[in-house]
């Protein structure tokens, strides 16, 4: 490569040479790979990953880490954060060009490899610290130690690394498949590259975009200072919910009061916080519609018929005893039938990976990449596995291999649907080594964690691809540039998670109180890990229906999709209607907002919806996020000493 950085264009004829394709990335995406290397591929020469790429990327993704963690731990979401980087970095740059704090402007190539590095940073090393680090906590809370026990930093650290490096080299056979070949959608991908078109073509947009993001996240900063940051003798200055829905009838009654219970009981209350809200407006309608639909059914059907039977304990906890038991094998049986639908796609994905070898010159990364970095990560993670959780060798090596098969499947769902299925995988992983490692339920837990994680990391890599595929980019500059964000997140993603889980009860809640981050997917994963390792006997019955039930409905909604396409805005999503059942009811109540904020903004009008919806809620998803952790961190370690 010439060695690993490149200077940036600095004389008028390199800045010319570096600007925007004449050719937009619609047309680029329907191109086949020979057409790519003759009218798009821009060569090696014109300067891509630069220092100063690397650094904006760094800087950037190290705080949207701290956004994704903020919110995976709010809402069992993550979010892409490539558009968002995008925007906020090609505003700054602008910034420092006008105060002449830069020489030169930042070009198109260039901040596609920023974007990669922020993406690494922000989001691939995130997920593991939203669903399987809290789990473990959780397993270890007893009477005796309300508070848990954390993993230290040192193992967190490792295995953070290990994970998203692991992902990171697994994606590399898949490129050329699944992008150069198959030209999946990756929608993420191209909605990066069509934003990165959209500044570079015409500045001034790129500029009320920048405003737009910018204002959002001013005005989003103040719900977390006012209904957080506990100013007020111990309690913040506005309430963060209100019985805004108790007006509504509800079902069930307290058996130790003779009193009919409310809405509210039911976790039936309006949340003032936006970042939800943000959250919605990027998933869609039909997605927030669904989980709205699924939260619901929890609250006025299931839930109360659950309480009836003994197998919910109090309406509070609905969600997690009996709704949890819906959603996981609706999320399974969902994934694998969508997977099953698309069988032959995925033979001929095998049989492409496996003649990468031949990807001509330069441009392509060499196969010598994927197999030293499973080698190095697969065999850093077999070692903390058994060192750390008592997972068999054996075992730690297996689940390796089926990262390898999952992350397959995984990424190929992402490129249909921008939708990575962690849920379903979770849940399958967890139930196959429920079976190889019986009563073992934190060697469950972290192994299959490995799998998840690493097939995580691996379709948030090819979402990059894609984008600089669009753009004519390097994929090995790429590559790099995506493998170089990994330490800082990395740090940010470990930094982040102690701050605002100094302890388990940080996530159980503390004298009645509902938790301030309810950790659904942890939940989810602690509530399965249970299961293989006490047997599915020590459910509820009513549970085991729950199970059948979810299963079946899975299969149902993934059957009725097969409809004419007309149909399916009238088809629950089985994501969306089994992570309903899976969040107290003010989260899927939030996001149903944001959707019908994204319907209504589309209909009115379309063009400007499109132009600054994403801007918007991405500005209102960093700002909430990034100063709520500032006020938990007062709370935790100021205010509260």
């Amino acid at each position: 490569m010439g060695g690993i950085f490149q200077k940036p264009a600095s004389t008028p004829e390199a800045i010319e040479r570096s600007q925007p394709l004449a050719l937009p990335p619609d047309e680029v995406a329907k191109l086949d790979e020979e057409a790519w290397y003759a009218r798009v591929y821009r060569g090696d020469d014109v300067p891509q990953l630069t220092v100063r790429a690397v650094a904006m990327g760094t800087v950037l993704g190290f705080l949207l880490a701290f956004t994704n963690v903020y919110v995976s731990l709010k809402a069992a979401w993550t979010m892409n954060v490539a558009l968002t980087a995008c925007i906020v970095s090609f505003t700054l740059w602008a910034v420092l060009l006008k105060l002449r704090l830069a020489r030169t402007p930042m070009s198109i190539l260039e901040n596609n490899c920023m974007q990669s590095t922020a993406s690494a940073a922000g989001y691939s090393t995130g997920n593991v610290v939203g669903s399987t680090v809290p789990a473990l906590l959780l397993l270890s809370v007893s009477p005796a130690r309300p508070r848990g026990q954390q993993l230290p930093w040192l193992t967190l650290g490792a295995w953070v690394f290990l994970m998203a490096l692991l992902g990171v080299a697994m994606a590399v056979p898949m490129k050329r498949s699944m992008i150069n070949h198959d030209r999946l959608k990756f929608p993420s991908g191209i909605a990066a590259a069509e934003t990165l078109h959209s500044l570079y073509s015409r500045g001034q947009e790129a500029i009320s975009k920048g405003r737009a993001l910018i204002a959002a996240a001013l005005v989003a900063t103040l719900s977390p200072l006012l209904m957080d940051l506990k100013l007020r003798r111990g309690e913040p200055l506005l309430p963060s919910t209100s019985r805004a829905l108790d007006w509504l009838p509800a079902r069930g009654v307290d058996a130790k009061t003779g009193a009919r219970f409310l809405p509210s009981d039911w976790t039936a209350v309006l949340d003032h916080k936006l970042v939800l809200v943000g959250v919605g407006v990027i998933v869609g309608p039909r997605i927030s519609a669904s989980l709205m639909l699924g939260a619901v059914l929890l609250a006025f059907v299931v839930g109360p018929a659950g309480l009836t039977a003994g197998a919910v304990t109090a309406p509070s906890q609905a969600w997690l005893e009996i709704g949890l038991w819906v959603a996981a094998p609706m999320l399974l049986t969902s994934g694998l039938l969508s997977l099953a639908f698309s069988w032959r796609a995925l033979r001929r994905s095998r049989r492409a990976a496996a003649t990468t070898a031949a990807v001509r010159g330069r441009t392509e990364v060499p196969q010598v990449v994927f197999l030293a970095g499973t080698l190095v990560a697969g065999t850093g993670l077999v070692i903390v596995a058994h060192q750390v959780f008592a997972t068999p060798v054996v075992l730690g090596v297996l689940a390796v291999v089926l990262t390898l098969v999952l992350s397959l499947a995984a990424c190929r769902t992402t490129g249909d649907s921008d939708i990575t299925p962690i849920g379903p995988m979770a849940v399958l992983t967890q139930l196959a080594y429920g079976i190889l490692m019986p009563k073992s339920a934190a060697a469950n837990l972290m192994a299959a964690g490995i799998t998840t994680s690493g097939a995580a990391s691996s379709a948030d890599l090819l979402t990059d691809w894609k984008s600089g595929y669009l753009l004519g980019a390097s994929p090995r500059r790429q590559f790099v540039a995506q493998a170089l964000g990994i330490l800082p997140g990395t740090v940010a993603t470990v930094l982040c998670y102690y701050l605002l889980i100094p302890d388990a009860t940080a996530i159980t809640g503390r004298g009645g109180a509902p938790p301030a981050f309810p950790a659904p997917a942890a939940q989810m994963w602690l509530a399965v890990s249970h299961v293989v390792t006490r047997g599915v006997a020590s459910l509820h019955p009513m549970a085991r229906w729950a199970m059948l039930a979810g299963a079946a409905v899975g299969v149902l909604l993934v059957l009725l999709e097969r409809l004419p396409a007309r149909w399916h805005r009238f088809i629950p999503s089985p994501i969306g209607l089994g992570m309903g059942f899976a969040y107290p009811f003010q989260y899927p109540f939030s996001m149903f907002i944001g959707g019908v904020i994204a319907w209504l903004w589309s209909r009115r009008n379309r063009e400007h919806a499109d132009r600054y919806a994403v801007p918007v809620a991405s500005g209102v998803i960093a700002g909430e996020s990034l100063v709520g952790v500032l006020a938990a961190v007062l709370n935790n370690f100021v205010i509260r000493g």
